[in-house]
């Protein structure tokens, strides 16, 4: 089969795979139809390398199920699924507590185990979920980066009415402007330095935005917007090293900051920064992965419910839909800056 295997920092390769087989009575493999890059993806690619050299590489994905275990009674032959890439160990005391997020041994698909940029994947049968028919194989791909910002807004305190600002207008802040209207917040301000994305961000459901200047600073730019009294809730959907600082600027006093990226760089807190923690008595969470008891757990259910009634657009924000040959040369496109994307997904299964 058809695969793209990471071997090192810029080495991704397509090659001829052999296709997954069952080893566990409660496996199941999945002929792929859709593939997504995750933010993650492209740092492991541009600064951390693989955790197994050669591993096919990818987590997001949805397909159609081509194979079953004997024990597996929840999904059978030919029925369309969205797949849960998170893998625990299930024998953990986390685990055990229902915990995952918390497990010493949670992996995606990708890292150690193959994942889906491939013609075919294995996952344990827990880890699919169906798919109504209203709800497209595209739509699918992104559900798992959908339930890693529910995962984190879950954790806090956001109600209707609360203002909400979200530091990053990648895949993930474009889903957390979006759930966070869902959630009912009132004015929800996208800050991003990308005018497309901005202007994406507006689309789905963003009442402000803000691309910060040289001359401005974005916190009182963000002053200005709120009256200065701040948000109730500032979310770093980022990952950089800048906006991992300045998302302490955003809150109001006894506000919350939720962290969703990751910079991979040490970050350096300037004391004006540090006080706001201390003196607007915050709340800082992080987020880790996107999954719940029952397992996978409400991040992707309700996910899916969304989706199937209209409520959660994915489709605008896909950029890119690539054949897995072309894979190789597109990651170094975007790593080297000569290519913009957005949600970029692999069409495996065409």
């Amino acid at each position: 089969m058809e695969a793209l295997a990471f071997y090192g920092i810029g080495d991704i390769r397509y090659e001829q795979k052999d296709r997954p087989r069952l080893e566990k009575e409660d496996e199941v493999i999945i002929k792929v139809k859709y593939a997504g890059i995750c933010g993650s993806d492209l740092s492991r690619y541009k600064k951390l390398g693989p955790l197994t050299p050669g591993n096919i590489f990818g987590h997001e994905c949805s397909g159609i199920v081509e194979e079953v275990g004997n024990k597996v009674t929840n999904v059978g032959v030919d029925d369309r699924v969205a797949v849960c890439p998170q893998l625990k160990c299930g024998e953990c005391e986390a685990c055990k507590s229902g915990y995952f997020a918390a497990c010493p041994n949670l992996l995606v698909i990708g890292a150690k185990e193959p994942g889906c940029f491939a013609s075919y994947t294995k996952v344990p049968a827990e880890n699919l979920l169906k798919l109504p028919d209203d709800v497209t194989f595209e739509e699918a791909a992104l559900i798992e980066p959908s339930s890693v910002v529910l995962h984190g807004l879950f954790q806090t305190q956001l109600q209707p009415g609360k203002t909400v600002a979200v530091y990053g207008c990648g895949t993930i802040g474009l889903l957390a402007c979006q759930w966070a209207k869902l959630f009912g917040a009132e004015r929800v301000i996208a800050i991003d330095i990308d005018s497309e994305k901005l202007q994406l961000a507006k689309e789905l459901g963003a009442d402000e935005i803000i691309k910060p200047e040289k001359s401005v600073s974005t916190y009182s730019k963000l002053m200005e917007v709120t009256e200065n009294k701040g948000v109730d809730l500032a979310i770093e959907a980022a990952g950089s090293v800048q906006t991992s600082e300045e998302v302490f600027a955003a809150p109001k006093k006894g506000g919350e900051v939720l962290f969703l990226g990751i910079p991979y760089s040490d970050i350096t807190l300037k004391r004006f920064y540090f006080e706001r923690i201390v003196r607007q008595e915050l709340t800082v969470r992080g987020s880790w992965n996107a999954v719940s008891a029952p397992f996978p757990g409400r991040e992707f259910t309700t996910t899916l419910q969304f989706l199937k009634e209209g409520k959660l657009r994915t489709k605008p924000m896909i950029s890119h839909r690539l054949p897995l040959n072309e894979g190789p040369d597109f990651f170094h496109k975007i790593a080297s800056g000569k290519e913009k994307a957005m949600k970029v997904l692999f069409e495996v299964g065409k």
